[in-house]
């Protein structure tokens, strides 16, 4: 079928879906497991807030499709933090394939503003994840009050108020905390990476 982005309880399916277009690269935007489950690669963005994103996921199976998927997965802010374990946001026990916790930024210091918004840059720990080695060091565009801390999955560190994971892998799962549909050049390259791979 080639990509599918999942559609649920969250936006940005169609910033995700104009980048793909402008990489000459097809994809459809579904809620269908058939279709989901036939895909060469699945795209799980998403803006939104963490329980009712998994309340809608859970009240059309979703969840258990995308634990299912054994192709390449790519979730992408909303995204990343819905297969982690657990949200602080909702007190909201989420899809577990990264074993870690999501937790709020909490500054007192009026130059961290919550929610983080804007560039920031990334620095690459692990070879394995989904940005290029040729980013490392690049500024990549966010919008989140929520992070995964650094844990064993993480692939790529950014520095807000605290070091947090930027991007994780496990098996074919990638994420992103960062939006790299809005990352320019930059986003450009890891969303093509994420399509080679």
């Amino acid at each position: 079928m080639g990509v599918a982005i999942i559609k649920y309880n969250a936006g940005n399916n169609y910033s995700v879906l104009s980048a793909l277009n402008r990489l000459g690269t097809e994809a459809e935007i579904t809620d269908d497991p058939l279709k989901l489950r036939a895909a060469d690669k699945v795209i799980f963005p998403g803006v939104g807030e963490a329980r009712a994103a998994m309340d809608y996921l859970r009240s059309r199976h979703l969840d258990e499709v995308i634990l299912s998927l054994k192709c390449p997965v790519l979730g992408i802010c909303i995204g990343q933090q819905l297969l982690c374990r657990h949200s602080m946001e909702g007190d909201t026990d989420c899809l577990g394939v990264f074993d870690a916790d999501v937790l709020r930024f909490r500054s007192d210091n009026p130059e961290f503003k919550v929610p983080h918004m804007g560039w920031n840059t990334v620095k690459i720990t692990s070879g394995s994840g989904v940005i290029p080695l040729k980013c490392d060091g690049d500024y990549v565009y966010y919008v989140h009050s929520y992070y995964v801390p650094v844990n064993p999955y993480t692939t790529a560190v950014t520095e807000y108020v605290t070091p947090f994971s930027a991007s994780l892998k496990k098996d074919n799962f990638y994420a992103t905390q960062f939006h790299p549909e809005k990352s320019g050049d930059v986003g450009e390259s890891i969303i093509k990476n994420f399509l080679e791979i």
